[in-house]
C-alpha cells in the first residue's frame, strides 16, 4: 500500500457547512452563499471540477482560511438546478483527495491551488482481514440501527477497494463532523480501516444501550398505561354499582368541597394540587392517607368564616356583671375594647394576660369575655407544654402529623375570630424538644400573626382578628420578650364579702344544680356560708369554698334520699357537723401583746398571708442564727435589720458591745415552707429592738416594708393581697411603706373601712407605733 502526490492544480473552493464528502459518494447540496455559487458557476464554465472542504464551526456565515479544513475532495458537479429561493441545488460525485496548497487572491469567490492524493491498492492479508471485520461489524450495526437498508449492506458487500470501503461505511454512520474529517484526512488505507472498525464498535455499543433503555421505557409505559387502562375499567365498575367509596368518588368529593370553600387562591391552589396528587396515588400508598389528611385540614380550616362582633356595651356590661362578682379593672378592659371596635370598626386582635392567684375567675372572666363578644370560645392548656410542636405543628413528613393547638383551635371554633384562652402560660417548660414560649412569640405580636406559619398546613394563617387572653399565677416565670407582647390585667384575691357575694350568686346555685338539689331542698344561710368561709378555706379565690359548698350539697343529698325529708336546712352550728372539725382558726392575731414577736405580711402565689417573726436573746457569744426556711434575700434582710439596730443601740440604751455577749435567733414558723423577699425587714427590725429592750409589740399591728441600713423603708409589692390577708387574720392595723401610699386605690372600701392603714418611711416611724409604751419587764440587754 502506498500514496502519491500529483502536480498542483487550480480549482474553486466550495465551503461545505455541517457536511463532508468523500470520493466515490454521490450526493445533492443546496448553495446559497454568493462566494459559492460564484465558485460553482466558474466551475460550471471550465471542467465542470471544484474542491468541496468541509468549515470547522457550522455557525460561521463567512467564513475565512483558518475556518476551513485544508484537505478536502475534488467533485465533479453532475447537474444543476436553480431553486425559487435564489438556492442552487446541484448533485455532486466525490473524484479524489485533494489538499490545499495555497489560496488564489479572489474577491468574488474562494480559488486555490490543490495537491490531489491518490491511493495505490494493497492487496495484503491483514488489510483483507480488516476489510472483513469492518464489513461484519458494519452489518451487526445495521441490525441494531434499522436505519440503513438491506439494499446497502449488499452493494457495500461487493466492494473490493479496501479506501473506498472505508469511505463508503464512513459516510452512512452518524459521526461528528470531527470524525469523519479525521476519517477524510486518514491516508493510509490500513490505518483508516484500523480507525473505521473502531468507531463502528463504539457506535454498535452506542445502540445496543439504547435498545436496553427503549425496552425499560417501553415496559414501563405499558406497565402504566395497563394500570390507567384497569383504574379507568374501576371507575366504570363502581359507576355502575352505585359505589363512591372508591379513591374516583373520593377524590370527587373533594373537588366538590374545594368548589364550595371560601378560601385565599393560594390555599385552593395548593389544594387542588394536592387533591391531583392523591387522585394519581395507588389506593394502597401509604402516602395517600398523608396526603387525605392534610387535604381534609386545608378543607375545614374556616379560611374566610368570621362572626360578626356584638358591639353593644350595655349588654356585654350586664353579661359580664351577671358572670361576675367584682373583678372591675378586667370588666372595664373589655368594655374599653368594645368601644374602640365601635369607633374603628376593626381592631387588631389584643392580648390581655390576667394575673392572679388560683380560684379568682380568671379563666371564667375569658368565657364570659367571648359570650358579651358574640364570639366562639376555645380553651387551650399549656401547662406543662414542652414542645414546640405543639405550637407550631409538626413537619408532614412524621408519622401522625399534626397541625399545632393554635390551628387546632380555630377548627375547633369554626372561625377565624375566636377568643382563644391560653391558659397557663406561666406553667410551659422547654427541653430539647425546643422553646414553645418562643413559639408563642409569634402568635401573641399583633405586627406579625396576619401570616402565622404552622409547619403542618405549610400557609400562612391569619391570626390577626384573634383576641387571645392569657392566664398567669405569676409573672416571674414568663420570659420577658413574651410578656412584653401582653396587657397585663392583675387580678387580686377576694375579700371576704365578695367571697359571700359569689357564694350566694354563683357558686351554691351551680352545686344545687350539679347535685340535682332544688332551690328550696337545700338552705345555707349568710352566716353558716361565712363559717364556712372563716373557719374552712384560706385562700384568695373561690375554688376551695365550692368544694366545701359541694361537700354540704352531698351532704345535703344524701339525707333527702336516704331520709325522705323535703327541705334541708344547714344552720351556722351544724356546719361542723357536716364538714367537720374546722381546718383553720379564724384571726390569726395573737391573744395578747408579745416581747420579740410581730406579725408580718407576705404574699404568695394563691394570695397574701400572715408570717410570725420571732427573736429571741440568750447569753452567748455574738451569733446570729436565722431558722425557718428562709431564702438568700430574706437572710440578707435579716441581717441588714440587725445592723441597724446595733448601729442605733445607743438610742434604745443598749451598750455598743451588746451583741458580742449574746446569741440571738431568728425564726419564722412553718418551717417546712419556703420563704423569701424583703417585705420583712422592717417586721424583724421591731422583733429584735422588741427583744433587746423587752418591750411589747401590738398584737393589733401587721407590717410589711423592706429595710435599708440607713432605716429607710421602701416600697413592697402585693399591698392588696397583704391586707385582704391581715384582715382575715382579725388585724385592726397595717403599717406599710411611705410610696406605696399610690396602691391603696386598688384595696376595696370594705377593707379600707375595716383596717387603719399607717404609713411609715423611716424604721422609727413603725416603732412608734408599734411598740408599746408600758415600761419593761426587766432591764434590757445590756
Amino acid at each position: 500500500m502506498g500514496l502519491k502526490l500529483a502536480d498542483a492544480r487550480r480549482l474553486p473552493l466550495l465551503p461545505l457547512r455541517g457536511l463532508l464528502v468523500y470520493p466515490s459518494m454521490v450526493l445533492h447540496l443546496d448553495v446559497g452563499r454568493d462566494k459559492s455559487v460564484k465558485a460553482l458557476e466558474t466551475a460550471m464554465m471550465d471542467d465542470q471540477m471544484l474542491l468541496l472542504c468541509t468549515q470547522s464551526e457550522m455557525s460561521i456565515e463567512d467564513p475565512t482560511q483558518e475556518d476551513i479544513f485544508t484537505l478536502g475532495t475534488i467533485a465533479k458537479v453532475r447537474q444543476m438546478m436553480r431553486l425559487p429561493n435564489n438556492t442552487i441545488r446541484v448533485l455532486v460525485e466525490g473524484v479524489q483527495r485533494a489538499e490545499i496548497v495555497d489560496y488564489v487572491p479572489n474577491e468574488e469567490f474562494y480559488e486555490v491551488n490543490v495537491r490531489t492524493i491518490e491511493e495505490m491498492n494493497d492487496d495484503s492479508p491483514e488489510t483483507e482481514a480488516l476489510m472483513r471485520s469492518v464489513l461484519s461489524q458494519f452489518e451487526n450495526y445495521v441490525q441494531l440501527s434499522k436505519k440503513v437498508s438491506t439494499e446497502t449492506l449488499t452493494s457495500v458487500s461487493d466492494i473490493d477497494e479496501p479506501g473506498r470501503l472505508a469511505d463508503v461505511i464512513a459516510s452512512h454512520l452518524p459521526l461528528k463532523l470531527k470524525s469523519k474529517q479525521e476519517l477524510l484526512e486518514t491516508a493510509d488505507t490500513k490505518e483508516r480501516l484500523d480507525k473505521l472498525l473502531q468507531m463502528l464498535n463504539n457506535e454498535s455499543e452506542v445502540l445496543e444501550l439504547e435498545r436496553e433503555i427503549n425496552q425499560r421505557v417501553k415496559k414501563q409505559i405499558e406497565k402504566t398505561q395497563k394500570e390507567y387502562y384497569l383504574r379507568e375499567q374501576m371507575k366504570a365498575i363502581q359507576k355502575e354499582l352505585g359505589d363512591k367509596d372508591g379513591r374516583a368518588g373520593e377524590v370527587d368529593e373533594l373537588r366538590t368541597q374545594l368548589e364550595k370553600l371560601e378560601a385565599p387562591e393560594k390555599v385552593k391552589e395548593k389544594a387542588a394540587k394536592e387533591i391531583e396528587r392523591l387522585e394519581k396515588m395507588p389506593t394502597t400508598s401509604a402516602e395517600g392517607a398523608v396526603i387525605r389528611n392534610y387535604i381534609d385540614w386545608l378543607l375545614t380550616l374556616p379560611w374566610s368564616n368570621y362572626t360578626e362582633d356584638d358591639l353593644n356595651l350595655s349588654k356585654a356590661e350586664s353579661i359580664l356583671e351577671a358572670d361576675h362578682y367584682g373583678l372591675e379593672k378586667p370588666k372595664e378592659r373589655v368594655l374599653e375594647y368594645l368601644a374602640v371596635q365601635q369607633l374603628v370598626k376593626r381592631l387588631k386582635g389584643p392580648i390581655l394576660c390576667l394575673v392572679g392567684p388560683p380560684g379568682v375567675g380568671k379563666t371564667s372572666l375569658a368565657r364570659s369575655i367571648a359570650k358579651s363578644l358574640g364570639r366562639q370560645f376555645v380553651r387551650l392548656s399549656l401547662g406543662g407544654v414542652r414542645d414546640e410542636a405543639e405550637i407550631r405543628g409538626h413537619r408532614r413528613t412524621y408519622v401522625g402529623a399534626m397541625p399545632g393547638r393554635i390551628v387546632q383551635g380555630l377548627k375547633t371554633a369554626g372561625t377565624m375570630n375566636p377568643v382563644i384562652l391560653l391558659d397557663e402560660i406561666d406553667k410551659m417548660a422547654s427541653d430539647f424538644r425546643g422553646d414553645p414560649s418562643s413559639a408563642l412569640l409569634e402568635v401573641l405580636d399583633p405586627e406579625q400573626n396576619n401570616s402565622f406559619s404552622d409547619h403542618f398546613i405549610e400557609l400562612p394563617v391569619d391570626l390577626s382578628n384573634v383576641m387571645f387572653v392569657t392566664t398567669a399565677n405569676t409573672v416571674h416565670t414568663i420570659p420577658r420578650p413574651l410578656l412584653d407582647r401582653m396587657e397585663l390585667i392583675p387580678l387580686s384575691g377576694y375579700t371576704e364579702l365578695e367571697k359571700l357575694e359569689i357564694a350566694k350568686r354563683h357558686l351554691l346555685p351551680k352545686q344545687k344544680r350539679e347535685h340535682g338539689l332544688s332551690e328550696e331542698q337545700l338552705a345555707v344561710g349568710e352566716d353558716g356560708i361565712q363559717r364556712v368561709i372563716r373557719e374552712y378555706t384560706r385562700e384568695a379565690g373561690v375554688r376551695q369554698l365550692e368544694q366545701r359548698l359541694a361537700a354540704l350539697c352531698r351532704k345535703a343529698a344524701k339525707r333527702i334520699v336516704s331520709e325522705n325529708v323535703e327541705q334541708v336546712v344547714i344552720e351556722p352550728e351544724l356546719i361542723e357537723e357536716h364538714l367537720g372539725i374546722p381546718r383553720y382558726r379564724y384571726g390569726m392575731a395573737e391573744q395578747e401583746h408579745q416581747i420579740g414577736m410581730v406579725t408580718g405580711l407576705a404574699w404568695t402565689e394563691v394570695g397574701g398571708d400572715t408570717l410570725n417573726i420571732e427573736v429571741t436573746v440568750v447569753p452567748g457569744s455574738g451569733k446570729l442564727l436565722l431558722t425557718g426556711k428562709l431564702g438568700d434575700v430574706m437572710k440578707e434582710s435579716a441581717q441588714a435589720a440587725f445592723s441597724y439596730v446595733r448601729s442605733k443601740a445607743e438610742q434604745w440604751d443598749l451598750k455598743e458591745d451588746f451583741h458580742e455577749k449574746v446569741d440571738i435567733h431568728i425564726h419564722v414558723p412553718e418551717g417546712a415552707i419556703p420563704k423569701d423577699g424583703p417585705s420583712a425587714g422592717i417586721t424583724m427590725a421591731t422583733a429584735l429592738v422588741s427583744a433587746l429592750t423587752n418591750r411589747y409589740v401590738s398584737k393589733d399591728i401587721a407590717m410589711t416594708g423592706e429595710i435599708t441600713l440607713r432605716g429607710r423603708v421602701l416600697p413592697i409589692g402585693g399591698l392588696k393581697e397583704k391586707s385582704l390577708a391581715a384582715l382575715r387574720a382579725g388585724i385592726k392595723t397595717v403599717i406599710f411603706p411611705q410610696d406605696n401610699v399610690r396602691d391603696l386605690e386598688d384595696i376595696p372600701d370594705s377593707v379600707r373601712q375595716e383596717l387603719t392603714f399607717i404609713p411609715a418611711a423611716h424604721v422609727d416611724d413603725v416603732l412608734k407605733h408599734a411598740l408599746l409604751p408600758e415600761p419593761p419587764l426587766q432591764q434590757p440587754v445590756m
